[in-house]
């Protein structure tokens, strides 16, 4: 399949996988690019900018192919390095970036000096169009039924995909609720040129995170996520379960929220050491989408991106030329 996409990051089918905390390491992105699609490590699961070198290096021995990292750029009362890390992306030789949370700007003109093509992921219309201004060569386009943060307008992304593409004239792919080879077919109708999957690459062989984990999204349907955090305007995504639950109780008490009071039960270390290593789904917060309830195995990047790919061909040359037939 050819697309802008494809062109724009040399990669044989249109399906990237997303930077994600704790599970973006060499052992999946390579997975994915030697599959054909574009893998992507994700910076700040690294301990630091050295290690991250490290890690480029540990995937650059695993796959001839393109792959990226991820950069997730937020607020914090103690923010990482993150003019350290983009370095170490420019050190390690890495040509493609994907880029989330705040305006990559500050960091595009060192990566533009790098030859390092940029790939910004929005969750609205209006950030997508600034993203293009800033001179990203790409966006990717997340819906309302994403992991992890979908931004505050929830908007699905029948609507938002259309949306953007009127509005833009870079390429951009699709992302959120995102797993099979019909919806990359109904992506590409909407304006897309390809699509970003987070959550159904983690149910796959060479994912670095506990059976206990893949088998509970194979298990779960469509309904098994939550939505916390609204009442601090950062909503997320994230597996519904006991932990998750006494999030939403504290949140619905009179009063403003107090983090406080939830970081022992959200803190990110507690979500990887006990859910995404240990293998207890139920004793933290970890994020995953919608796109579960169409979650039914856990195959090898390699089988599911030539699978979904032949349900894509097949849904656009026979289902719906058939449809088209006088």
């Amino acid at each position: 399949m050819k697309t802008r996409i494809t062109e724009l990051f040399d990669i044989q089918y249109p399906i990237i996988q997303g930077g994600m905390m704790w599970v973006g390491r060499a052992e999946l992105a390579s997975a994915v690019s030697n599959a054909g699609g574009l893998g992507m490590l994700t910076a700040l699961t690294q301990p630091s900018p050295e290690a991250l070198l490290e890690e480029i290096a540990r995937c650059r021995s695993m796959t001839d192919n393109p792959f990226g990292v991820n950069l997730t750029i937020l607020p914090a009362i103690k923010p990482p390095p993150y003019a350290e890390y983009a370095q170490a992306i420019i050190d390690g030789g890495v040509k493609i970036v994907e880029t989330a949370g705040r305006s990559p700007e500050p960091f595009m003109p060192a990566f533009k000096a790098a030859g390092i093509k940029v790939i910004h992921k929005c969750t609205s219309v209006r950030h997508a169009i600034k993203a293009e201004k800033v001179g990203c060569d790409a966006v990717s386009v997340d819906g309302f039924e994403c992991a992890g943060h979908p931004g505050e307008d929830d908007v699905t992304n029948l609507v938002l995909l259309p949306a953007a593409y009127a509005k833009l004239t870079i390429p951009m792919v699709a992302s959120g609720g995102i797993g099979t080879g019909s919806q990359l077919a109904a992506a590409l109708a909407l304006g897309a040129e390809g699509v970003n999957m987070g959550s159904r690459f983690v149910a796959t062989q060479e994912a670095p995170v506990h059976e206990n984990m893949k088998q509970a999204m194979v298990e779960a349907d469509e309904r098994q996520t939550t939505l916390m955090f609204r009442s601090l305007n950062n909503t997320c995504r994230v597996y519904s379960n006991p932990i998750s639950q006494e999030v939403l109780s504290i949140e619905a008490k009179p009063g403003e929220t107090d983090f406080t009071d939830l970081r022992p039960l959200v803190s990110g270390e507690r979500g990887r050491e006990r859910c995404i290593e240990g293998g207890d789904i139920n004793d933290g917060i970890w994020t995953v989408g919608m796109v579960m309830g169409l979650i039914h195995d856990i195959p090898t990047c390699q089988v599911l991106i030539e699978r979904m790919m032949s349900e894509a061909q097949a849904t656009i040359n026979h289902r719906l030329a058939s449809m088209m037939a006088v």
